[in-house]
């Protein structure tokens, strides 16, 4: 076992290696060219202008990566390739009520995608900015599915000529390993509870089971009926106009001559068809002409961003706050950096809330698949010594608080979703791949002697042994009753009526809600307004967001990677960019070989929900 498990933290710990080795070449490139550039800059805001939001990449709930990748990825020129929702909330919701600002621009062109649930959060702060009685305007010259879901809440959405709206729908579709790795004469033994817990079927199946089949369109068609009523409301079309045009999109294209912005203009997903220019025309209508650019008068999201978080320092040291903790991506063992949560330092995070006497009530945000159930436990343990401490608990979920998301969730005083949050998937399973015949076929042998029975019972290179495989099947339907345990004290339900709705199965949000699973549909405001209720705070409270205090180092990294970018700007961007490439290539085979490495330690169980959607 020491061999095989060796072997792959050996090309883990090459291939992590390579890559922070090519960074910092990077990094050291970047400092000499620009190292006399570098200049502290105060974002200036005219005195009327428009708050331009230009996500990047995927929005996210937590940045992923320690500040130093994170001022790596921003000085290499590259761009983020994550935008922090919280960062776009925070800046819509203080624009609608800064008369500085009178029109919000949705650029949309690099957003790369988001779940339906953060598109929610995301549309009720433009929504909020609509309601002061401010133009929000659209533009794109593509617009994707997720890009469009945000589009629609414009007053007005323009379109390039040579544009499309493109709208799929949703699907489920995974790859399955199961003939590569019998090709490779791999074993990959799978140990569960619950019919639809289908996390690790890819591995063991060719092709998708009935029961997980019946479990992903479960919730797709709630999320794709969603999606079709909340871009319908926004545009004021009839309920089935979106689907109408999804259906025929390809034959209206033929008959428009392969025209296919006419098509959306005719479908009324757009106001208008315009260029970039023509659009700037447009909101130099709105908020005037800035006279060094001739283009309108904008700040950034950024730079807007930075100015909202100063002003919100003053009130810090107020004690009546609700602290706001995310717990968002996998949940894995120890210490864990952004994007993942840890069991030691998610832990730390809700111990610190429940240790701070300013922080009177705590608002749990899960954005979680789950993973270790040892971690879990360790958050879950948290979680109920914070409602011990007499603070309330509320949980918020964004787009997935399922398996482990949902262990972590269950003890909350009040648990809120969204109508097409992902939730449920309460159940466990562990994965052990054991390599002999693999080995074999290379004529390499394994022999030896042990002083117990169970000694070299677990080595991925022999054969697993059947009382090890008992062992690890007992060990799983052990952890599922305690995981049972956990969601009935929490629901105030029985072992029994949990796990009728139990054994792997997936929920959507407002279905969660009738099975008690949930307790509202609502999001991020409504559990902060729920936990101030049950803390008696009145309306005189700060929401303070509980995260890891940055050391000096990883500050002067942010603020160097950020001035770095903007210094060198065109004059470095085409070779930074090949240079920057060189590493990409190496983050899926990382990711897999990491999971791999996870499900290859022996008697470690896992409570996780591969409902992944595209």
């Amino acid at each position: 076992m020491a061999t095989i498990g060796g072997f792959f933290k050996g090309v883990w710990r090459g291939l992590d290696g390579l890559r922070r080795f090519l960074h910092l070449l990077l990094l050291l490139l970047l400092f000499g060219f620009v190292i006399g550039a570098l200049r502290s800059t105060i974002p200036r805001l005219p005195a009327k202008a428009a708050l331009v939001i230009h996500p990047q990449g995927k929005i996210v709930e937590q940045l992923s990566s320690d500040p130093i990748e994170r001022a790596f990825n921003q000085a290499s020129g590259r761009g983020s390739p994550q935008t922090l929702l919280w960062d776009l909330t925070d800046a819509i919701d203080a624009a609608a009520s800064d008369k500085r600002v009178a029109a919000l621009v949705l650029e949309l062109d690099d957003m790369s995608d988001a779940g339906q649930p953060t598109l929610e959060e995301l549309g009720a702060s433009i929504a909020k900015f609509r309601a002061a009685g401010k133009k929000v305007i659209a533009q794109a010259s593509s617009y994707s599915q997720a890009q469009y879901y945000l589009a629609a809440r414009a007053d007005e959405v323009y379109l390039d000529p040579f544009g499309t709206v493109l709208i799929e729908g949703y699907d489920r579709y995974r790859m399955y390993f199961k003939g590569a790795l019998e090709k490779l004469s791999i074993d990959l033994h799978l140990f569960r509870v619950g019919m639809y817990k289908s996390a690790a079927e890819t591995y063991v199946r060719t092709d998708m089971s009935p029961a997980d089949k019946e479990e992903s369109l479960a919730y797709l068609n709630p999320l794709w009926a969603g999606y079709q009523a909340a871009v319908g409301k926004a545009r004021d079309l009839e309920p089935q106009a979106v689907a109408r045009y999804v259906n025929t999109f390809v034959e209206a294209t033929q008959q428009a001559g392969g025209d296919s912005a006419a098509v959306a203009y005719k479908a009324g997903l757009v106001t208008g068809l315009k260029t970039q220019a023509e659009v700037s025309q447009r909101l130099i209508q709105l908020v005037g002409e800035d006279s060094d650019t001739h283009l309108y008068n904008a700040i950034s999201q950024g730079d807007y961003v930075r100015v909202v978080k100063a002003e919100r320092r003053i009130h810090r040291d107020s004690d009546r706050q609700v602290g706001v903790i995310i717990a968002s991506g996998e949940i894995l063992d120890g210490e864990q950096p952004p994007g993942s949560v840890g069991g030691k330092s998610t832990a730390r995070l809700i111990r610190d809330a429940r240790l701070n006497e300013k922080v009177r009530a705590v608002v749990l945000r899960v954005n979680s698949p789950g993973g270790s159930v040892l971690a879990s436990e360790q958050i879950y343990r948290e979680v109920v010594a914070l409602k011990q401490a007499g603070k309330p608990v509320i949980v918020s979920m964004g787009d997935v608080a399922a398996s482990g998301g949902y262990y972590i969730a269950a003890p909350a005083d009040e648990i809120f979703a969204s109508a097409t949050t992902i939730t449920g998937s309460i159940g466990i399973f562990a994965a052990i791949p054991t390599l002999d015949r693999a080995l074999a076929r290379l004529g390499v042998t394994v022999d030896g002697v042990g002083t117990t029975p169970l000694s070299g019972t677990l080595r991925l290179d022999r054969p697993l042994d059947p009382k090890a495989g008992e062992f690890l099947q007992a060990s799983i339907e052990h952890g599922y009753e305690q995981f049972l345990a956990h969601v009935a004290q929490g629901r105030g339900r029985s072992r029994d009526e949990v796990h009728a709705i139990a054994q792997g199965r997936v929920w959507i949000g407002s279905e969660a809600q009738r099975l008690g699973l949930v307790d509202h549909l609502g999001g991020l405001e409504q559990a902060v307004k729920a936990a101030a209720v049950r803390a008696k705070l009145g309306e005189d409270y700060v929401v303070e967001r509980v995260e890891p205090q940055l050391s000096w180092a990883q500050e002067l990294a942010l603020q160097m990677g950020a001035q770095m970018a903007r210094a060198t700007g065109s004059v470095l961007g085409a070779p930074v960019e090949r240079l920057a490439r060189l590493t990409a290539p190496f983050s899926p085979l990382e990711a897999e070989i990491a999971r791999w490495q996870r499900l290859a330690t022996p008697n470690h169980t896992y409570a996780y929900c591969a409902c992944s959607v595209e």
